[in-house]
């Protein structure tokens, strides 16, 4: 699992109107190939009377897995400047899929790649982007009367809250930083008095908005 990278916040779409085609940008998270297909194919039949459905998208720890494709427009004008915008981005895990309805005003080549490019840019601003980081899960139960105090003081210091879960006692799953586990256990045994039980529950991804 990579330690950190950066990803679109959320799945969407943004539209622009260039010289009167309309381009609908749409884009998802992927993990693998098969999501990115399945997602790419989705689009196209959602919009089977556009113009073009042109996509591109970039996948896994080294970037390894990559595709661009026109979809009819003329070679290398729209999927590879909309594939070369995720890269200048340092984004991963993403794919994109630009469509266009013409509206009767040719572009040209240089027109073509700047509003497929400019089309993917806008759209990951608009839906944003967010850094993933691995941190460990560290698990805090604790009493009712114990809960408000201590997630005040999570707040104070920055720790940011997974989950919480309400039963006979309240447990509180804390996002740490894997060389600061000791240093947050002890924290959490002072600032509780030492009532308070934890153990960690694995790895998991945090997020925080980069745009």
């Amino acid at each position: 699992m990579m330690e950190k990278y950066l990803t679109i916040k959320e799945a969407g779409q943004h539209e622009i109107i260039i010289e009167k085609s309309r381009f609908i940008c749409s884009v998802i998270r992927a993990e693998d190939e098969k999501t990115a297909q399945e997602f790419i194919q989705r689009i196209k039949k959602e919009h089977w009377n556009a113009s073009h459905n042109c996509s591109a998208y970039i996948i896994g720890e080294r970037d390894q897995f990559q595709k661009a494709n026109d979809d009819g427009e003329p070679s290398g004008t729209a999927g590879v400047p909309m594939l070369e915008v995720l890269k200048k981005k340092h984004l991963k895990n993403v794919a994109v899929v630009v469509t266009r309805y013409f509206g009767g005003v040719k572009l040209g080549a240089g027109g073509l790649v700047r509003a497929y490019g400019n089309s993917v840019s806008e759209a990951c601003n608009a839906i944003g982007i967010v850094e993933r980081s691995l941190a460990i899960i560290i698990s805090c139960t604790l009493d009712y009367s114990a809960h408000a105090k201590f997630e005040n003081a999570l707040e104070q210091q920055n720790y940011q809250i997974a989950n919480t879960t309400f039963t006979d006692k309240v447990t509180i799953d804390v996002y740490v930083d894997s060389p600061d586990v000791s240093n947050f256990q002890e924290w959490a045994v002072n600032i509780t008095n030492g009532q308070i039980k934890m153990h960690e529950s694995g790895e998991k991804y945090r997020e925080k908005d980069v745009i």
